[in-house]
């Protein structure tokens, strides 16, 4: 049963490609501030006096708050009002991106980007199952997914783009800036061009007990991720929090086995069989991409000896074909499939890994990487949008804001763990290497290539879950279907 906003509803709404509109331009700023804030680190290091192993937790502070929280964020929505959970996400986030800003010490930095990262939790799953809401199942859904993928596809590039640029002509401090106007731009629109929707009230009950425990399990696994590579994968502190959150994980699928009214309704696992293809597909693409770029930015200012302006300019390539693909990939979705798009999408981004791994110590920027970069930027547009059309084919009104919220859950736990496990990778293999006389940016250069290894190992992965985990049958339905 739909909310009341989608019962009285008659026909399309006229205003939801201003709505999409809307909802895209605040996610895209969440997406940005996954990478933007990757080139900036040095800078802030350094105007912060941040302590080498306190600098991870710019990083991880973001992702802890947003992986852990993204499921409640979902469901919230669907219980409490899309519109007004949206609307809270983003004041939340927007605020919290000028505490950034401001920050004068390490302590308000993390503080603030955690706080940040739950605001990014709140918006992100309102805000598709806003989209999956407004739009009817079929090509119109389809195409607004589709933008909706770029967004996602195209963020990440922008991201380590924008922030060697402002960081270089303004500051560290504008890569958090830079939110503050759009968001406010977007809280002053949402009410006029947006309607509320929730689900219907029989479905309007709160599972407190398995929202603490999911929350509490992936906050951990975060945690422990992002933790990984400072202390140690073997190190007792990471074996105990992930057994922790292994058995929150447990426990969370007991409560949700008995509950009458559960926050994660198990069955829709097995019955939308394309959903579960797309969250895994999603988890290993995040993984590789969130890292992959981690990786390069290294790679760019600590081998090739770029500046943080030339390593943003040097993303302009992977930026702008990822932006020009994506509205190839939608395209191509509604003539070709959704199947289709995704196993070319997938298979490039492990082409472009498989180009990175020739990278070498003295190499140069159209060389080593400009090939790479091109591959990635079209497997970036070709994997993310039919990855969001897939994750919610079929998924019934009620139940879209838990749909977004498994989508961008396996997106952002994908990303912690591809960053924390290629980083280890990374490092070990170039400590390894300087015990043995090797110079700085041999051992550099061999670390980073070993972990774009991994990466191809994530995208082969992918490849294998696409073509065995996502129906044809099922997306088929979908795209038979006229446009509204």
């Amino acid at each position: 049963m739909e909310g009341t906003a989608d019962l009285a509803r008659t026909g399309p709404d006229p205003r939801r490609w201003l709505a999409l509109a809307l909802l895209c331009s605040a996610y895209f700023m969440v997406i940005l501030d996954v990478s933007i804030v990757n080139v900036a680190l040095p800078s802030i290091q350094k105007d912060l006096h941040f302590k080498p192993d306190d600098l991870q937790w710019v990083l991880s502070a973001y992702a802890l708050t947003f992986g852990g929280f993204l499921l409640l964020g979902g469901r919230v929505a669907d219980l409490m009002g899309r519109r007004v959970v949206f609307m809270a996400g983003v004041a939340l986030f927007t605020l919290a991106s000028l505490a950034c800003g401001l920050s004068g010490s390490e302590g308000m930095l993390i503080a603030a980007r955690a706080v940040q990262g739950l605001g990014a939790a709140i918006l992100s799953p309102a805000a598709l199952s806003i989209i999956t809401t407004t739009f009817e199942e079929g090509s119109e859904r389809n195409k607004a997914l589709g933008i909706w993928g770029a967004m996602g596809g195209s963020g990440a590039a922008v991201g380590v783009l924008l922030g060697g640029i402002l960081t270089k002509a303004l500051g560290w401090e504008w890569i958090f800036f830079v939110n503050v106007p759009v968001g406010a731009l977007v809280l002053a629109t949402t009410r006029s061009i947006i309607e509320e929707s929730r689900a219907g009230a029989a479905t309007r009950h709160f599972d407190a007990l398995g929202a603490v425990l999911i929350t509490s399990a992936l906050s951990l696994l975060v945690f422990a991720l992002t933790q990984a590579n400072r202390v140690g994968w073997g190190s007792a502190q990471t074996i105990g929090i992930l057994i922790a959150s292994a058995a929150l994980h447990v426990a969370f699928i007991a409560v949700e086995h008995r509950s009458q009214a559960p926050l994660v309704p198990l069955g829709i696992f097995s019955r939308l069989r394309t959903l579960t293809g797309a969250n895994v597909v999603s988890f290993l693409v995040g993984g590789l991409t969130f890292a992959m770029f981690f990786m390069l930015s290294l790679y760019m200012q600590q081998v090739l000896g770029l500046s943080a302006l030339q390593t943003g300019a040097g993303y302009l390539a992977v930026a702008l074909t990822a932006i020009a693909s994506a509205g190839v990939a939608q395209a191509l979705v509604t003539k070709a499939g959704v199947k289709p798009v995704m196993i070319a999408g997938v298979t490039l981004m492990g082409l472009g890994n498989l180009w990175f791994t020739q990278v070498s110590a003295d190499g140069s920027y159209a060389v080593d990487l400009l090939p790479g970069f091109l591959a990635i930027g079209v497997g970036l547009g070709f994997s993310f949008v039919p990855m969001s059309i897939a994750a919610l084919a079929g998924v019934a009104p009620q139940e879209a804001g838990l749909a977004s919220g498994l989508f961008n859950t396996s997106q952002q736990i994908g990303g912690a763990l591809g960053v924390a496990l290629f980083s280890t990778v990374a490092t070990n293999r170039t400590a390894d290497l300087l015990k043995q006389g090797e110079s700085q940016a041999a051992a550099l250069t061999s670390g980073f290539t070993l972990a774009f290894w991994v990466a191809v190992g994530f995208a082969a992965l992918a490849l294998v879950a696409t073509l065995t985990m996502i129906h044809r049958e099922e997306l088929g339905e979908v795209a038979a279907e006229p446009a509204s």
